[in-house]
């Protein structure tokens, strides 16, 4: 029986993917280890397990008077700005995607597709005295900001998935008297699941993580805070308090971990499944 002889270079690829594994894992151990740690504890080993869970940590964040307020901040922020996402950006792209001649949805294409490559720094400025003009530095203009901004990416993928969907079911739909509204929800809306899971991840992930949108929509109003804000604001008062800061911190891995890990099968089925065409 032969032994298969292993390449240097495979033996090089697994050693470089092992430390990028352990970088990557790393700190969420530290952040972990260190939130269920007392102080005393922390200042004897800094990264040795607990021997004891130290809660104290969570419910010392937990009783600032705006905890809630600002974790309910975040969750109405993601989740209204992703439940409009995913609807309307498939909307739009189903409308470019089945007029492909037409010069007005080239020009709309080709507008998203640019602000896939314009860096968000350039337009920080122009946003805030913007958004300060017509009186939406608020949660309701961030929302509107989230949407907008999504667009860019959003549209280039669903376009070109939908090319994997058969124009001839849209054409079946019509001819058993379908309007375009029944044939969207109720013909191409639900074909193209994998790719709306996946902009639904991608946009919750950003959106509940998301740090400098909020700080120069939302810094101004202290209620108005999400929890990325509240997280800064709470690691510069409790500097020296690591156990407090990555106890905050917790608070916001926690649920992004578990959403991901609910949904993650479903990323590389959505950016799979329209790239070869049937």
């Amino acid at each position: 029986m032969s032994v298969k002889k292993v390449k240097p270079v495979s033996i090089a690829a697994y050693i470089i993917a092992i430390i990028t594994v352990l970088l990557v894992l790393f700190p969420l151990y530290l952040t972990v280890v260190v939130a269920f740690k007392s102080p005393a504890e922390s200042a004897q080993n800094f990264f040795t397990p607990p021997r004891h869970l130290y809660l104290t940590n969570f419910s010392a964040v937990m009783s600032n008077k705006y905890f809630f307020n600002y974790f309910s901040n975040s969750l109405m922020i993601t989740v209204i700005s992703v439940a409009v996402i995913a609807i309307f950006i498939p909307m739009v792209s189903w409308a470019i995607s089945r007029n492909p001649k037409k010069k007005y949805y080239t020009f709309l294409y080709l507008f998203f597709v640019c602000g896939i490559f314009m860096p968000f720094q350039v337009l920080m400025v122009p946003l805030y005295l913007f958004t300060s003009q017509i009186h939406l530095l608020n949660r309701q203009g961030l929302i509107l900001i989230y949407i907008t901004y999504a667009l860019c990416q959003g549209v280039f993928l669903f376009t070109a998935y939908y090319k994997s969907v058969p124009l001839e079911l849209e054409e079946a739909a019509e001819i058993d008297g379908c309007g375009l509204v029944q044939t969207f929800f109720r013909i191409i809306y639900p074909l193209v699941k994998p790719m709306t899971v996946t902009i639904i991840i991608l946009n919750t992930l950003w959106i509940w993580n998301d740090f400098l949108l909020p700080l120069i929509i939302l810094n101004k109003v202290t209620s108005s805070w999400t929890m990325p804000l509240f997280q800064y604001n709470f690691r510069s008062q409790y500097t020296s308090d690591y156990n407090l800061a990555f106890a905050a911190f917790m608070f916001s891995i926690v649920p992004m971990l578990i959403f991901y890990a609910a949904l993650q099968k479903h990323i590389i089925q959505g950016l799979t499944a329209g790239s070869v065409k049937s």
